[in-house]
């Protein structure tokens, strides 16, 4: 039998072997889950694709005028982050900024980044479902503005994670005149987002949104004019802000919260709460506010449903 010294050196070698090998298990089991995530997710793209240049031939064979538009734009391309880039690119263009170097901008950062191809999706899927006035995907893809911003943005955003600012912002500048919305590049975006009419829209720097969130034309989301800093809203999951909402500063809108159209927001909200007015007040008190009995408001849109609690004057 080896001295009892020998044991003792031998022992702590065995235990890192064990969790070498566990930690291998574990990274394995992850690399598979993620690989099965992506695959799910690339299929789920292509089916969608699938699905938009069905719509398009459909359409183009319905309205002659707009088949070469429809051509240009969705049919002659190979996949989605084709045909998004290119229309991008050109609604984008400007006499100095080329719609070829768009283009490839997009392209670019769409396809080295599987996240943002995965969150187009979510957004057209997003647009369809909540917006009764929206016929199809491809009707989306090329006509709603609040679904372009919210992909350019995307693009403008990772520019300023890579450091490229001067480009991140040159962007969000035609991004604001072209769609009349104005998202800082720094602002970070979830995904399952939509930004309805969308006209108006301003998102400040150190602004966070989570995912499935809606928001409506006209809201800001900003400071307070006297902070520096980390001063902007924090949008928690599933919220669904109101048209003409404007909510200011380091605010946190807790998941599954609500806030009424034409409201100023100047403190936290918990989640699932409601607030309405201006100044707004919190559904049910400051005490005890009311919990909503919907868990992700800004997919079911129901705007009204705190009216019978807030008052009961009902025009």
């Amino acid at each position: 039998m080896p001295p009892a010294g020998e044991l003792r050196d031998q022992s702590p070698s065995k235990n890192n072997n064990t969790q070498s090998s566990d930690t291998q298990s574990a990274d394995a089991a992850a690399a598979a889950a993620a690989a099965i995530s992506a695959a799910a997710a690339d299929a789920e793209a292509a089916g969608l694709w699938t699905q938009i240049k069905a719509e398009a031939r459909r359409d183009a064979e319905a309205e002659p005028a707009l088949a070469s538009y429809l051509y240009s734009t969705i049919l002659s391309h190979s996949s989605l982050e084709r045909s998004i880039s290119f229309h991008l690119g050109n609604k984008l263009c400007s006499s100095t900024l080329l719609s070829t170097l768009l283009y490839d901008l997009f392209l670019n950062t769409f396809t080295s980044d599987p996240s943002l191809r995965n969150a187009t999706v979510a957004d057209l899927r997003a647009a369809r479902v909540r917006d009764p006035a929206c016929i199809s995907f491809s009707h989306c893809l090329l006509n709603y503005k609040g679904f372009l911003a919210i992909q350019a943005h995307r693009v403008s955003h990772k520019l300023w994670t890579q450091t490229r600012k001067p480009l991140a912002l040159a962007l969000h500048s035609r991004i604001s005149d072209v769609f009349a919305v104005d998202i800082h590049p720094a602002a970070k975006i979830g995904k399952g987002i939509l930004l309805d009419h969308a006209t108006g829209v301003v998102i400040g720097e150190t602004a966070v949104i989570g995912n499935n969130v809606s928001i409506l034309h006209h809201v800001t989301l900003g400071g307070t004019g006297k902070a520096c800093g980390d001063r902007h809203p924090k949008i928690g999951d599933g919220c669904l802000i109101g048209a003409g909402a404007t909510i200011l500063g380091n605010v946190k809108i807790g998941a599954g919260a609500k806030v009424g159209a034409g409201s100023v927001v100047l403190i936290d909200v918990p989640p699932r709460g409601t607030a309405v007015g201006n100044p707004a007040r919190l559904v049910g008190g400051k005490e005890k506010p009311t919990s909503l009995d919907e868990e992700c408001p800004g997919e079911s849109m129901d705007h009204t449903s705190f009216i019978s609690e807030w008052s009961d004057y009902i025009i």
